[in-house]
């Protein structure tokens, strides 16, 4: 399975709002997505953007260890464990953990953790079966680097 993987440097938007977003975008494309962030009180941020994503539309979300965890098309975790069987992570601290499974992985990170996201970056150079994207927000667009 090659794996598309996206680095996002957020300066506009606070993170929740551009979780939201891609969320938005992978259910409505029928796919299950897993969030990832240490932080509790952040990952509480991120679930209330999500249910609070639309008028027409909430994206259903639930924490990994919470009971029906599994039936969540949203998954917020500290772990990377996709019990929902999500294809797409969102690794929304900045905090770049190894992934295998996942059709689609997103980097979001400030721009204090550019440092770190070069090294992951630079150490899935040459692998074929990734795919990376590098992608930077300018005058409140997704602008496509690399």
């Amino acid at each position: 399975m090659k794996t598309k993987l996206d680095f996002w440097q957020v300066t506009d938007d606070p993170v929740e709002k551009v979780v939201a977003l891609i969320a938005k975008r992978a259910v409505g494309e029928g796919e299950r997505v897993l969030v990832v962030a240490a932080d509790p009180e952040q990952r509480a941020a991120m679930s209330r953007a999500l249910w609070q994503a639309g008028r027409e539309s909430f994206l259903a979300n639930g924490e990994a260890d919470a009971p029906g965890a599994e039936l969540q098309p949203i998954l917020l975790s500290a772990d990377i464990a996709a019990t929902n069987g999500a294809s797409h992570l969102i690794i929304a601290d900045g905090s770049f953990r190894e992934s295998t499974g996942f059709a689609r992985v997103f980097l979001l990170f400030p721009p204090d953790a550019a440092p770190a996201a070069r090294i992951a970056w630079r150490a899935h150079d040459g692998r074929e079966d990734v795919t990376r994207a590098y992608f930077a927000q300018e005058d409140g667009r997704w602008v496509k680097k690399g």
